[in-house]
């Protein structure tokens, strides 16, 4: 191994703040499939496949943890969760790319292989402390996926909170939204509507801008989506009311 990996290995375990038992490990799970196949050593295609279920069991662990134990719900905040998007953003707050074994001319900024090493340090790590999840995600997990957690409990709250701000900048007060639903069909199979919407200022109950009664969501079998679907419209319709 050259010098300059063994210097990025260190400064990496540093970063994280786990020493590794198997050094081996981090390098193949910081190796790109090109960089392997020149100095013929593993990449991290198999540490990926294997960190990609570990996440998966963490984040289902954490949410059952927190509540939420709804098949759909969870299929739904996990997917978001693990989603390469994310997972490359995490990888980018990390500066991951500085740490990555790859060709001379190999693009690595803005592409899955980011996401890629991410799920495979993970695996590296689930290897090296035999098996130990609870260290994969003290380790790795908890200290950069606790703003996407936060996100991802609550489906709605991106264009709620987005809404709100935009609000609470225009009238400089605190703000209430009222929702009317209308809801149809069987008790086990029902579409929600979110519809006539107020804006109240919060303490005096004081209706501050009127929305139009044509204003409504999609239908959604879930109240949430229908929320999430009125706000952003809302949020949409005022933007053009203002230009």
């Amino acid at each position: 191994m050259f010098t300059i990996e063994k210097y990025k290995l260190r400064k990496f375990q540093e970063f994280l703040d786990y020493k590794f038992k198997n050094e081996e490990l981090l390098e193949q799970a910081l190796t790109t499939p090109q960089m392997a196949n020149i100095i013929g050593k593993p990449s991290y295609e198999f540490l990926e496949t294997l960190g990609d279920s570990v996440i998966k069991i963490i984040f289902i662990l954490k949410l059952y943890q927190e509540g939420i134990n709804t098949p759909s719900e969870i299929t739904k905040i996990k997917a978001a969760l693990e989603s390469d998007k994310n997972l490359k953003r995490v990888a980018d707050s990390m500066n991951l790319h500085e740490f990555i074994f790859k060709t001379e001319n190999q693009p690595i900024i803005g592409t899955r292989i980011l996401a890629d090493v991410f799920e495979a340090i993970c695996g590296a790590i689930f290897l090296d402390s035999e098996h130990n999840l609870n260290i994969v995600e003290q380790t790795i997990i908890n200290p950069f996926i606790t703003d996407l957690n936060i996100k991802a409990q609550n489906p709605i709250i991106s264009s709620k909170n987005e809404l709100l701000e935009f609000l609470q900048v225009k009238f400089k007060t605190s703000i209430v939204i009222e929702l009317e639903y209308q809801k149809s069909g069987e008790d086990h199979d029902l579409i929600w509507i979110a519809k006539n919407p107020r804006i109240l200022e919060k303490t005096k109950q004081i209706e501050l801008i009127e929305i139009t009664k044509k204003l409504k969501s999609d239908e959604f079998r879930n109240k949430k989506d229908a929320e999430k679907d009125i706000y952003a419209k809302i949020l949409e319709y005022l933007k053009t009311k203002n230009k």
